[in-house]
């Protein structure tokens, strides 16, 4: 398949670039920028006029939710959600059931995967067997069957000694290691953020602490073993000082922050709305605004959607017994968007936090739209403004604090390994 793509914003972080240019794609490959290759006749001519092509977007953080949780999503219709966001890759934590602590589990994956040929998964391998907590994974056949990366989800991981052998096994091997910094014992039974709002609306509050705390530990567990870490989902602006910090001190951290805390603060809670029911939980306006400032600067490496498809059911429970979490693979462009607007951001500057940045965390050749390369390509209408409802949406789960808000960005064409997946004429 030929096909030619003309008249865009072509705009490529990785190398720098941000022109009209054409791109042409033929055998799975970008077989050239700006100039036509000899020879070149294509079989798709695709009109970009006013719209923006990019690398296809890279998400650090999607619950795919199978294996064992086929009721709140599966992997076809979370799929169809990712094309349908210009989302061409992503990784998912290994909290499904059982956990992805298993090389045939992973294999299975990655095999569904392939055959739907929607977006490449990546999958991060749990780091202790079933996310107990106790004994490790064989972290290298993981690696062998296709793990990206390994870590504990939001489970608790209590015990640091385990996380410290956990910590020696992954840097002799150069394997990086995904935590989302919480004190377990500190936010037990936590659902919201342990300030003014939770006071007013009696719920169990997560101190901010409870983050720094298990930072200031993981920190130091990497200067005693050499580890590559990567934190994911900062939602404090104390545990954004400290990752500031220790990448001054040349320590190999990376960080993430989920798109909605970007955006959304306690006060969202309003009067119990169990779509703001998240973890890390909303902060307070100070954290949000420094999350979003952190990620201006550079101290926040990449934006993801923490996608997580919650059943209507475990939504319509009182907040503090609804499921935490919120779908995001089809928002994280119209969100990222929307933060760079805000904040004044240039367009290659905000892309480069969901494809080059992503990809350098995850230690793929991807996120950039290099001659010679797979061609996953994003083609999308920057200027478009849509009003995001349960309808519109691909995912099975429709939870997503933003229902009836309008965003910018609409998704025009998602392409994956040179082929179209997506074409928003046909849906």
């Amino acid at each position: 398949m030929k096909i030619h793509i003309k008249n865009g914003r072509l705009i490529d972080p990785a190398n720098d670039i941000d022109t009209q240019a054409d791109l042409f794609v033929a055998a799975g490959k970008v077989a050239a920028v700006g100039k036509a290759p000899g020879g070149f006749s294509a079989n798709r001519v695709i009109n970009a006029a006013g719209l923006v092509v990019c690398p296809g977007l890279i998400d650090l953080s999607a619950r795919l939710r199978e294996p064992g949780f086929e009721y709140k999503a599966t992997l076809e219709s979370e799929l169809l959600a990712a094309a349908a966001g210009g989302v061409t890759s992503l990784a998912c934590p290994p909290d499904t059931e059982p956990a992805l602590d298993e090389p045939g589990l992973v294999e299975m994956l990655k095999h569904r995967a392939k055959t739907l040929n929607l977006a490449h998964v990546y999958p991060i391998g749990a780091l202790t067997i079933g996310l107990a907590g106790e004994q490790l994974t064989e972290m290298a056949e993981l690696r062998d069957a296709g793990c990206v990366g390994f870590s504990h989800a939001d489970v608790p991981l209590r015990d640091n000694q385990v996380l410290w052998r956990a910590l020696q096994y992954a840097a002799t091997f150069g394997f990086r290691v995904w935590l989302r910094p919480q004190d377990g014992y500190l936010a037990k039974d936590g659902v919201a953020h342990d300030g003014e709002v939770a006071t007013r609306l009696g719920l169990a509050g997560i101190p901010s602490f409870a983050e720094t705390i298990a930072i200031a530990a993981i920190v130091e567990l990497m200067r005693a073993t050499g580890a590559r870490v990567h934190l994911c989902r900062l939602s404090t602006r104390e545990g954004v000082d400290m990752v500031r910090a220790a990448k001054r001190d040349g320590l190999p951290i990376s960080c993430d922050i989920g798109i909605h805390h970007a955006h959304l603060s306690e006060m969202d809670l309003g009067y119990f709305d169990a779509h703001c029911h998240l973890q890390p939980p909303l902060r307070s306006a100070r954290d949000r605004d420094a999350l979003r400032q952190g990620l201006k600067d550079g101290t926040i490496d990449a934006l993801c959607s923490d996608h997580t498809p919650v059943d209507e059911d475990s939504k319509l429970l009182p907040f503090a017994e609804s499921e935490a979490g919120a779908t995001g693979l089809e928002l994280l462009l119209p969100l990222t968007l929307k933060w760079a607007l805000e904040m004044k951001v240039p367009l290659a500057q905000a892309l480069a936090r969901i494809t080059q940045q992503p990809a350098r965390i995850l230690g793929l050749d991807a996120g950039h739209l290099s001659e010679g390369h797979t061609a996953d390509v994003c083609v999308f209408d920057a200027e478009r403004y849509s009003k995001v409802s349960a309808a519109a949406l691909k995912s099975q789960g429709k939870n997503t604090p933003f229902l009836g808000i309008e965003l910018p960005g609409k998704v025009r064409y998602t392409l994956l390994q040179g082929q179209i997946v997506y074409d928003a004429g046909n849906g």
